[in-house]
């Protein structure tokens, strides 16, 4: 496959996807919805817990989801069991009088016995802005030592910089995703996202060792070179993208709520990072290095 050939299709591509989730932020902000949507772990909200007499089945799950968003206005509620027949609903922060009229709601429609909630309580933020400053930090630190790491491994800053925008670029996708279906943002992003920024690094460097050896091997141009190198290695990196999704998509579909909100930002960072490291980093080396040599070209003296 002629990767470099066609490295402008891949750009585009990427550059649509990131530009409809930075419109669909920004309309968000601006007609007050947010740019994200941010869980109670980041903004606060209401938690009511009730015998519902029955086991939690996904009809039922939807049934009461309908009646929350009906009441309170939250367009997406947690509601996930608590033992055998207790139902834990989780939402935006709720007046007293919501939650009441939540719980009397449901008792009727369920012909419930119970007179009270089993909890009835309002939840503070358990992602302050001082959390939020660190996993930015911890990003941000990650990826300047990755340049640094990468630059001195392949004695060549391009590297680094390539592989640094990848991984950029996989961290944009992740937000695009998550503000365009409006999926709660929450601890399990943040965690998800400091995972991915490591793991999808792996297969860009070994895209990158594979140029350099080729580079010693090949007596060819450098769009020649990455398009042998990554041919070489596209096999070992579909296969290992796709026996670790097959075990998070498991996760995903059979795993309980909180395990379903860690592996989903990881399903998307890993399909990201794949891509990316196929079809972002290596012609954004060539870019660079197709920079390089312009520059060089313009600024020789000429000779008389």
């Amino acid at each position: 496959m002629k990767f470099i050939e066609n490295r402008k299709k891949f750009f585009i591509l990427s550059a649509a996807v990131i530009l409809i989730g930075l419109l669909t932020m920004c309309y968000n902000a601006i007609t007050q919805k947010g740019a994200f949507n941010q869980d109670i772990e980041f903004t606060g909200g209401s938690i009511v817990q009730i015998n519902m007499e029955r086991k939690l089945t996904p009809e039922l799950r939807n049934e009461l989801a309908e009646i929350v968003t009906e009441i309170t206005g939250d367009t997406a509620p947690r509601i996930t069991a608590a033992g055998d027949t207790g139902v834990i609903i989780t939402t935006k922060r709720a007046e007293v009088a919501a939650r009441k009229k939540l719980f009397d709601t449901i008792k009727e429609k369920y012909s419930l016995s119970d007179e009270i909630p089993l909890a009835d309580s309002d939840v503070s933020a358990s992602i302050s802005d001082e959390i939020k400053l660190g996993a930015l930090q911890a990003v941000v630190v990650g990826i300047i030592l990755i340049l640094i790491y990468i630059t001195y491994r392949f004695k060549d800053y391009r590297f680094g910089m390539s592989a640094v925008a990848a991984l950029v670029h996989d961290v944009l996708i992740m937000l695009a995703v998550y503000a365009v279906f409006r999926i709660p943002l929450n601890n399990s992003f943040i965690a998800g996202m400091l995972t991915i920024v490591g793991y999808s690094i792996n297969d860009t460097i070994i895209v990158f060792d594979r140029i350099r050896e080729n580079k010693g091997k090949m007596h060819a141009d450098d769009a020649k070179i990455i398009d042998e190198s990554v041919n070489q290695t596209l096999t070992r990196s579909i296969n290992t993208s796709i026996t670790t999704l097959i075990m998070i998509v498991l996760l995903y579909i059979l795993g309980v709520q909180s395990v379903k909100q860690f592996a989903f930002p990881l399903i998307i960072g890993i399909a990201a990072g794949t891509y990316s490291s196929i079809f972002i980093a290596s012609p954004l080396w060539y870019e660079l290095r197709k920079l390089k040599r312009h520059s060089n070209k313009t600024t020789k003296p000429k000779t008389t």
